[in-house]
């Protein structure tokens, strides 16, 4: 019993389902914001439903400005610059809306902007969150617009070290947005692309969840039932992306995904975070690069658990059967095999490969990883996918 020991988090309150969009005055209303930064990516500012979200905010008679000098991967820089906004236009909230680029730097503003120390020393290492002036983080108000990250219930955000090209994970407690607005009808317009590799993130957060070590049946519960949403509707949110359904169950499965990795993630991450970092690669298309060869490396840990998840999913064949099932997934929603084929051809040198696998086994998710990451087993895991 002395194993059974856990600490456990929840999300916050979201307002679930087509429409609730127009709900946004009411929510910053209840998050008491009355002069939020609205913070979005270039592309999605240029759209539609940027327009049509504030708008709704026009007609609710809330004073905002815009944000959107975030990039796909958000580095430092774009957090000085929100912060920069943030300060002079006398805010006292944020609006967090779009992807996982959006909703991190959204939240990192929120965190930031009268913190007095540098955003590093808050990193999600042992009980740095400590150090900062809890007092002092405005209020959030999540807006998801893709259906992979979850950042909308998460306590923490990704940032890029410029300077050492390195992905960090900045955690707080309070980082965690206080009202969510999960409108399926928002994801409608998502490139295919960016369909699948949010997809495909979601799937990976749960995946890597249920596959960590610890004692945590909750996370264990919504990992089991978002990987099912996933895998039974990623296929037709890939094909036909209007349908609502499919976009309400991927938007539902993107949450579980990142309420279920509080108890860890694994290698997937680890790797796809250096890759990112360095080439700039989309976040949840890496990781469906490298799922099939990290649940390959990890079968003698995980073959148990992935049985009883094909019991649940109804997929004959135990281990191989869902390894078939993920194989047959990618190749349906046009995944790139290897991680050469995802870096446009591109074969990464020993040198490469070495500082890859450094970056990798330091990661913050490595540790959950149910077998322990090594220079040396990650260099293999590497040059596997590199072969294919």
């Amino acid at each position: 019993m002395t194993k059974l020991v856990a600490k456990w988090n929840y999300p916050t309150t979201v307002r679930f389902g087509v429409g609730r969009i127009s709900e946004l005055p009411e929510a910053l209303l209840a998050a008491e914001i009355a002069k939020p930064l609205f913070v979005t990516d270039p592309g999605l500012a240029r759209l539609p439903v940027v327009a049509d979200a504030l708008a709704i905010l026009d007609r609710g008679g809330v004073a905002y400005e815009v944000f959107s000098d975030v990039k796909p991967n958000p580095v430092e820089s774009n957090l000085t610059t929100g912060i920069d906004a943030y300060r002079s236009g006398g805010h006292d909230g944020v609006i967090a809306f779009g992807g996982g680029s959006a909703l991190d730097l959204g939240k990192l503003i929120s965190f930031q902007a009268h913190q007095t120390r540098p955003i590093w020393d808050f990193e999600d290492v042992g009980d740095w969150w400590t150090r900062a002036d809890s007092d002092a983080i405005a209020p959030i108000v999540a807006v998801p617009t893709t259906a992979g990250t979850g950042s909308e219930v998460g306590r923490a955000g990704v940032l890029t070290n410029e300077t050492t090209h390195t992905k960090k994970v900045i955690f707080h407690p309070k980082m965690l947005p206080s009202i969510v607005i999960a409108d399926p009808a928002l994801t409608t317009g998502m490139p295919r692309f960016i369909t699948v590799g949010t997809g495909m993130d979601a799937l990976a957060h749960c995946l890597e969840a249920y596959c960590a070590p610890g004692y945590h049946p909750m996370a264990d519960g919504i990992a089991l039932e978002g990987i099912r949403l996933v895998l039974e509707n990623l296929p037709t949110a890939f094909a036909m992306g209007n349908d609502l359904t499919a976009r309400a169950h991927m938007m539902s499965a993107a949450a579980m995904g990142a309420t279920a990795f509080q108890k860890g993630l694994g290698a997937i991450h680890s790797l796809s975070h250096p890759i990112g970092a360095l080439y700039d690669t989309h976040h949840g298309m890496t990781n469906a690069v490298f799922m099939p060869y990290v649940l390959a490396f990890n079968r003698p840990a995980i073959e148990g658990r992935i049985e009883r998840l094909t019991g649940y999913l109804g997929i004959q064949g135990g281990f191989d059967g869902f390894v078939h099932r993920i194989m047959d997934l990618r190749a349906q929603l046009g995944v790139p095999s290897t991680l050469t084929d995802l870096l446009g051809g591109r074969v990464l040198s020993d040198e490469e490969i070495d500082r890859v696998a450094a970056m990798a086994i330091v990661d913050p998710t490595a540790g959950g990883n149910p077998l322990e990451l090594t220079k040396q087993n990650v260099r293999s895991l590497l040059e596997e996918a590199i072969r294919g």
